[in-house]
């Protein structure tokens, strides 16, 4: 074995060592970790203030099918952006260099091994605990492996890529879950409308990260041939098409709120989301597109307004 792969070898951290905990979080890219769990509690609460019981919801063994939702999707949340990661090395080395496998904190066999253990726990788990959820389960990990691993890698394809995420993000998620909770709470599988305005809204927005996020990784997507929204439309208009797609989402919850279409509470919902929607444009307008730091900045910004719709909405359905 050579001087630079005994180097590279004892650079590595011992496994679960603080160090390689540390490189797994990173490895697990926090900001998806965290809009999982916030939509696996999101949907939850929703679908308590439907059954309109919520005190013997909480204190039951219901907190039983919530458990079995987060642990198996954040499974399955490791498994696809891990896969992503396998498969782009070369490309993070020149867009996101801090990423384990970029940076060589983990080698490529532990990543592996990483994707292969939490894609197959999770679909276990999810099976384990209800038929709805181990397909929303098995339907996501069959799209986010299409999305990275060759020869179909969609990702490669920008109205494919987009159509990846938002649509498990948006859809099958949100659909997923509540139909999960509904069956674990023996209620009507019926889809009511706060979900479905909730899911048109999660649809609609994730579609301005998927499009945004390809903003700050202009420079690897095109050394490596990757043909993205940034590359084929120029950044300054993906910018503001991503800002446009978002407005549209709060304008359009608001409407539904006002309008009584779902069950929620208008006034806290029109009052946070104008507050939201100001938030963002007086942000937006301070972002320098010639700083990719100023980018990425605003894109985790991006992901905020993201996780905050799941905990002001489910809290307008308990309100209302």
């Amino acid at each position: 074995m050579s001087d630079s792969q005994n180097s590279s070898l004892s650079s590595q951290p011992v496994p679960f060592s603080f160090d390689w905990l540390q490189a797994f979080w990173k490895f697990s890219r926090p900001h998806t970790i965290i809009g999982t769990s916030l939509s696996v509690l999101g949907l939850y609460l929703i679908a308590i203030a439907v059954s309109g019981d919520v005190i013997h919801r909480v204190s039951t063994n219901s907190l039983l099918p919530l458990l079995g939702a987060w642990i198996s999707c954040l499974c399955g949340n490791v498994y696809i952006v891990g896969l992503n990661q396998l498969e782009d090395v070369e490309i993070d080395k020149v867009n996101k260099p801090y990423l384990p496998l970029a940076s060589g904190e983990f080698s490529r066999k532990t990543g592996q091994l990483i994707v292969g253990i939490t894609g197959i726990l999770g679909l276990i788990i999810a099976w384990l605990t209800g038929p709805f959820l181990f397909g929303m389960v098995a339907i996501s990990l069959a799209i986010g492996t299409a999305y990275s691993l060759p020869p179909i890698r969609l990702k490669q394809f920008p109205f494919w890529a987009a159509l990846c995420i938002f649509s498990v993000r948006g859809t099958i998620v949100n659909l997923g879950l509540y139909l999960h909770y509904s069956w674990a709470f023996e209620q009507s599988q019926t889809i009511v409308p706060a979900v479905w305005a909730l899911t048109l809204f999660i649809l609609v927005f994730t579609f301005a990260i998927a499009i945004f996020k390809d903003i700050p990784d202009i420079e690897g997507d095109r050394l490596y041939n990757i043909s993205t929204f940034t590359i084929q439309l120029g950044t300054q208009a993906v910018f503001n098409l991503a800002l446009w797609v978002i407005t549209v989402c709060y304008l359009g919850i608001i409407l539904v709120a006002v309008l009584g279409v779902a069950s929620v509470n208008p006034i806290f919902v029109v009052i946070t989301h104008l507050g939201l929607l100001l938030w963002m444009w007086l942000r937006s307008f301070r972002v320098d597109l010639e700083d990719k730091s100023a980018i990425a900045q605003f894109y985790q910004f991006i992901w905020k307004l993201f996780f905050i719709e799941y905990l002001i909405f489910p809290i307008a359905c308990l309100l209302a």
